[in-house]
């Protein structure tokens, strides 16, 4: 089971027409400064938050209270002025659980109405959670031909094919930097990644690392995929074949 919780900046397009033109450089900071706190109250209780837009964030939050998510919204509430919405949403697959949550704010289920949190909380600790850590094999070789904003574009195109393919597997695909990307999934999670991995060698002649931890908190399970892909680079880096899919749960 995957809980996942949906936190946006409400009228955020209409606050940015307060600033002027000449915003830009504002809401480039009032984004990352707002993302930065957002990840690291969530981390503090063994959660995970993925950008999904600049206005918008993806927290996979297995284990969560509303309790925690309240204290989470006081501190936000706090430190910015703009006013926040948490969803939250559970389901057997990441994507269901991202439906159950944008079906919880569309029906206006709220869960505590003074914090704006609506959705469907589990409420059980301990779930087993999935990650997919993938990076691109020996990126190094190819930033001697291709120029960074060469390099940018293929990544870009390599995420959108990701997003696409895991999204049809109902598993929800983050960018992270550089060349690196979170699955979030829940089973199956290494015959989609050979799978996918395989697409890309044959069609694009891409090929790509994953490393797969599963754990009883987001943060645990995206350690232990963290920690596989690390010993699929130590292996290549001995000098033995190494394998482009490990496991570490």
């Amino acid at each position: 089971m995957i809980q996942l919780t949906i936190i946006k900046i409400n009228d955020y397009g209409p606050w940015t027409l307060t600033l002027g033109s000449d915003r830009e450089h504002e809401l480039q900071m009032f984004q990352a400064s707002l993302y930065k706190e957002i990840q690291k109250l969530f981390s503090e209780k063994n959660s995970l938050v993925f950008l999904n837009r600049s206005d918008e964030f993806f927290a996979l939050t297995n284990g969560i209270t509303l309790d925690d998510h309240i204290e989470i919204q006081k501190n936000l509430e706090s430190s910015f002025n703009l006013k926040l919405s948490m969803t939250i949403g559970f389901a057997e697959t990441p994507f269901d659980a991202n439906l159950k949550a944008y079906e919880g704010k569309k029906s206006q289920v709220f869960l505590n109405k003074e914090h704006n949190i609506y959705g469907f909380l589990n409420g059980k600790k301990d779930e087993k959670v999935t990650i997919l850590h993938l990076d691109v094999d020996n990126i190094t070789s190819k930033l001697k031909t291709m120029s960074p904003y060469e390099i940018s574009s293929s990544i870009f195109g390599l995420y959108s094919k990701m997003s696409e393919f895991f999204l049809n597997k109902k598993a929800l695909t983050f960018f992270t930097g550089g060349d690196n990307f979170m699955v979030i999934t829940n089973e199956n999670a290494k015959q989609m990644a050979r799978e996918f991995l395989d697409i890309l060698k044959k069609e694009q002649r891409i090929t790509l690392n994953c490393g797969i931890g599963t754990g009883t908190s987001p943060r645990e399970a995206a350690k232990l995929a963290t920690k596989s892909l690390d010993t699929i680079r130590e292996i290549r880096d001995s000098g033995k074949e190494k394998p482009d899919i490990f496991e570490t749960s």
